[in-house]
């Protein structure tokens, strides 16, 4: 067993007496060691109960014979972080979650590790340490959150910067306002639409790293205890027979990932995390491929913010196994690829079927032929740039109109709610990316912003940034390469015509080459924005979002 490292022989006669020190007994220090990485915190609703599923972990692993060690990481709330310069430092904490759980991991040689995440950057950095580690582990999840209601309306976080706009409209009084934030989070979990959370809880079974259920029982059922305690009896199984996660997540794993992303009409922010997965997998990762299975992958649900429904309603329609078979009975996943099940994923949903179709639509009656993610390429993007196309109006499939260009998520935001934003134009903001915002930070405020005064059919945004999960409309985000490294969107200005083709994957700016070529020759690159701490650090050493944002 890899915890002998820590336990066995005469020589770890100290170590064994640390273990007795915690109040280990001896047999369970001879037991497999399986280390539970809980993010619980008292800062994120999708946390705040993740002790109860620890500890329904813990049960489940000391049923099956081992010892459970539970260590913390640490979590940021996109939520909370939004719209202020603590948003630059959430994707940079993936990192941080990931580059921790290894330390831990190897100064404490764990024989496995059950991952229990549930908000956008803990989930994708435990996926990337586990993959990094490859020792045997699952991961379980918190669940999503409970949809709110008010006026006979379901309503959810989105709604509330979509409000913002109502307000300033005169369409909400004061009481709306207060009614909304009452209710529009009603419980603990991860927020209730197929935002960036939820969309990375359903992949993380995509992707075989989790049991079923994962991405959709939701957080405050016994369901989700339950789940727990069998992910926790399930990693003694994976032990045994040696499943690491690279047996697991592989080319084929992540395309069936891509595939279920398409189908479920997912947040653009899971193409940087899948992204980053495969390179901890040592899987390539072109963007082309999105479009490939994109191409061929109808889209089956329209859930908040693209359409009416959310994870709870998932969930009742059968949940992610449900639309993964309607997948596979259509040759559109690969069935054989392997699952934290010890089994193939073919295996894992043949019993599962689309209980109610207005949810989860079918392959011949799709919301539309082709996936709900698009990558598009273009002049001002030459390593794409991604578009939530199942959260766009089909009138702004093609678009043509005039940049707006701002240098900050500030700058465009005052323009928008001081309605200086018209029809047709193309909102520009520049020096968000990794390095130049620098941690690319999410921008619900813009995106709502527009939806709020009711330009979101009207008006397109792009940005070296990237969009939050609750975003809807012409939102096209992480262009790469970004402004800050000198990449030839760096070079927009006011006036210039952008042409927006999501139906053909093209984003270009009205600019012959020679233009753009003498506009890079006097470009200079502006001082970094922060040069100190541990956002000094990244921004020195994070790659492009067109390969995951992860540092070198």
């Amino acid at each position: 067993m890899r915890s002998d490292l820590m336990k066995d022989g005469i020589a770890r006669l100290p170590h064994r007496s640390i273990f007795r020190a915690l109040g280990l007994t001896g047999e369970e220090i001879k037991r497999p060691i399986i280390g539970i990485a809980n993010s619980f915190n008292e800062l994120i609703p999708g946390h705040m109960h993740l002790n109860s599923i620890v500890d329904a972990v813990k049960a489940g692993v000391r049923i099956a014979g081992g010892t459970p060690m539970e260590f913390c990481t640490i979590g940021v709330c996109d939520g909370v972080a939004m719209n202020h310069p603590g948003m630059k430092y959430s994707l940079a904490s993936r990192e941080l979650i990931a580059d921790s759980i290894e330390s831990v991991c190897m100064a404490h040689p764990f024989d496995a590790v059950v991952f229990v995440p549930n908000c956008d950057k803990i989930i994708p950095g435990m996926l990337m340490a586990a993959l990094r580690l490859n020792i045997p582990s699952i991961v379980v999840s918190g669940g999503p959150m409970l949809t709110g209601r008010y006026k006979d309306n379901d309503i959810d976080y989105s709604t509330c910067y979509e409000a913002i706009g109502k307000f300033s409209k005169g369409e909400y009084s004061n009481q709306d306002i207060e009614s909304i934030e009452e209710e529009a989070c009603p419980s603990c979990g991860s927020c209730s639409g197929m935002f960036t959370a939820n969309t990375m809880n359903c992949l993380t079974e995509a992707i075989g790293m989790a049991l079923p259920g994962n991405g959709t029982v939701p957080a405050v059922y016994s369901k989700r205890i339950r789940l727990a305690k069998e992910a926790g009896m399930q990693i003694m199984k994976i032990l045994s027979r040696d499943i690491k996660p690279r047996d697991i997540v592989n080319t084929k794993s992540i395309k069936n990932a891509i595939a279920v992303d398409v189908a479920l009409g997912g947040s653009t922010n899971t193409v940087l995390h899948l992204a980053a997965i495969a390179h901890e997998a040592k899987v390539d990762f072109p963007l082309e491929m999105i479009n490939e299975i994109s191409a061929r992958t109808p889209n089956l649900c329209r859930l908040s913010p693209a359409g009416p429904y959310h994870i709870y309603d998932l969930y009742m329609a059968g949940g992610i196994q449900a639309v993964m078979n309607e997948l596979y009975k259509n040759s559109l996943i690969e069935g054989d690829a392997l699952s934290v099940t010890c089994s193939s994923i073919s295996d894992s949903i043949k019993k599962s079927e689309i209980l109610d179709r207005s949810v989860i639509k079918t392959i011949d009656n799709p919301y539309s032929h082709d996936g709900g993610l698009k990558v598009l390429f273009g002049n001002i993007a030459p390593e794409g740039c991604i578009v939530k196309k199942s959260a766009v109006d089909p009138s702004m499939y093609q678009h043509k109109g005039p940049a707006r260009v701002f240098n900050s998520e500030e700058e465009a935001v005052q323009a928008i709610i001081g309605q200086r934003i018209k029809p047709k134009d193309v909102v520009v903001i520049k020096y968000e990316g990794p390095k130049g915002g620098p941690g690319m930070r999410e921008m619900l405020a813009p995106t709502s912003a527009v939806a709020g005064i009711g330009l979101d059919k009207e008006v397109a945004l792009i940005t070296d940034g990237r969009f939050s999960g609750a975003t809807r409309g012409a939102s096209i985000g992480h262009v790469s390469p970004e402004a800050m490294s000198g990449g030839p969107f760096a070079i927009i200005q006011d006036g210039d015509i952008i042409e927006i083709d999501i139906i053909n994957n093209k984003i270009n700016v009205c600019l012959d080459d020679n233009e753009i070529k003498s506009r890079l020759g006097k470009w200079k690159a502006p001082e970094p924005k922060i040069k100190e701490g541990y956002i000094g650090r990244y921004s020195r050493m994070v790659t492009s979002a067109s390969r995951g944002a992860v540092l070198e």
